[in-house]
């Protein structure tokens, strides 16, 4: 199917998109809750759970590039498949692993098999929806996103006494391959577009011109170059402050107990989630008003700036709700996904949307790293706990006034991108 989707049946096609993104959001997080548990059986150090947090990751960022071109070939039913029957084995490997070997090897494979699960849908909204229903589609898929966080700590924990960690990437493994039955009746098949077609949109090629290999074209991308820097300092950040570094600064900066900690991630991902559910509300009613995501960004981000200031200067005194502010506050760098969709022709559509989530994840892992990287050394220079980690959340304060300063520079002279055309 090449056009626009009927209403009903747009709807059970981003059901089934969405109950595998919510698996892969689960399946991401539930390592962080999992590792006293994982720690005690396995006798892992701080290393080796780092290690297993990062194999996620590895196996996640290794499939990017060739994703796009997949997905711009073979189309979302078709990729999002393959990559969740290799999920369904990593979940299968972890949950019978009898050492760090094997948990390693079942999380690369969980990272690698999840790894289409947003970009697969994405790629498809591109072609299968209007651009103000695109934009409302993205939104709420980060919304089931962090409904999948939110699933992955109380909940989880909750049920470990219970049914016990292998038991649940059994029910894991399951589920997975249920959505795959999901995606293969509901999800239309893929017919390759014919470039420079009038489905193409504003961002189309001229006519008759072949669309190009590779990922030259992505990069060279004036519009894609202007909004790397945010995706990979503030959505990357935001992503490792809500995954990793809310929760240290919670417990060795704030004074909070682990479950204390755990309770305060818990309302992160709440407020994460209605924030998404929001923003998928009234993105189509912004756009119709000619509030496009440059605008909205552009007016929106510095308020996250603010929020990141206040709680470095506020140390001790800023625990969960301020953190659950500043993660809220950068959702407004999560309508930075469906623009760049849509500053591309829709057989670039998967390159492009692949492309900036290799730099959205290549900052999760630079962030998350940098910060530990920087406290140590603030701390080896003899400042105290919390003024370490202050000194190392102004450092990433400054990453993200740069980025955002890039943005509005490079904005004034290249205005290329008008997400109000059809």
């Amino acid at each position: 199917m090449s056009g626009l989707l009927p209403r009903r049946t747009a709807v059970i096609v981003f059901l089934a998109f969405a109950f595998a993104y919510f698996l892969s959001a689960l399946v991401r997080a539930v390592t962080a809750t999992l590792a006293p548990t994982l720690a005690d059986e396995f006798a892992l150090q701080a290393s080796d759970l780092g290690l297993l947090a990062g194999g996620y990751f590895l196996g996640f960022s290794a499939t990017q590039l060739p994703l796009g071109a997949w997905l711009d070939r073979h189309g979302p039913r078709k990729v999002a498949m393959g990559f969740l029957g290799v999920a369904v084995v990593g979940s299968l490997v972890f949950s019978v692993a009898t050492g760090f070997s094997g948990l390693l090897a079942g999380r690369v494979l969980c990272g690698a098999g999840v790894s289409a699960c947003l970009m697969a849908p994405l790629t498809g909204y591109r072609r299968w929806l209007e651009p103000t229903t695109q934009l409302r589609a993205n939104s709420w898929m980060l919304m089931t996103g962090s409904l999948g966080m939110v699933a992955s700590t109380l909940p989880v924990q909750w049920a470990l006494p219970v049914v016990g960690w292998r038991p649940l990437f059994w029910s894991l493994a399951g589920l997975i391959a249920l959505s795959m039955v999901l995606i293969a009746l509901f999800v239309p098949r893929w017919h390759t577009a014919p470039a420079g077609s009038a489905s193409e949109g504003a961002s189309a090629r001229v006519p008759g011109t072949p669309v190009p290999a590779g990922y030259a074209v992505v990069w060279r991308h004036a519009y894609f170059q202007r909004l790397a820097p945010l995706g990979f300092f503030v959505y990357g950040g935001m992503v490792a402050m809500q995954t990793l570094w809310a929760g240290p600064w919670m417990q060795r900066v704030a004074g909070y107990t682990p479950l204390e900690s755990a309770t305060g991630l818990f309302w992160i991902n709440a407020s994460m989630l209605c924030a998404f559910w929001a923003w998928g509300m009234v993105s189509p009613w912004l756009h119709r008003r000619g509030l496009g995501a440059d605008g909205l960004m552009a007016a929106g981000l510095p308020l996250c700036l603010v929020v990141l200031a206040g709680i470095i200067a506020a140390g001790p005194r800023a625990g969960g709700g301020a953190w659950a502010l500043f993660c809220v506050s950068c959702t407004f760098v999560s309508l930075s996904q469906p623009a760049v969709a849509l500053a591309f022709p829709q057989a670039l559509a998967g390159r492009a949307l692949s492309a900036y989530n290799l730099v959205i994840f290549s900052g999760v892992f630079v962030v998350q790293w940098g910060i530990g990287l920087a406290v140590d050394a603030f701390a080896a220079l003899g400042l105290a706990t919390v003024a370490s980690f202050q000194a190392a959340m102004a450092v990433y304060l400054v990453c993200n006034v740069a980025a955002y300063a890039w943005f509005m520079l490079r904005g004034r002279r290249h205005n290329v991108l008008q997400t109000s055309a059809p």
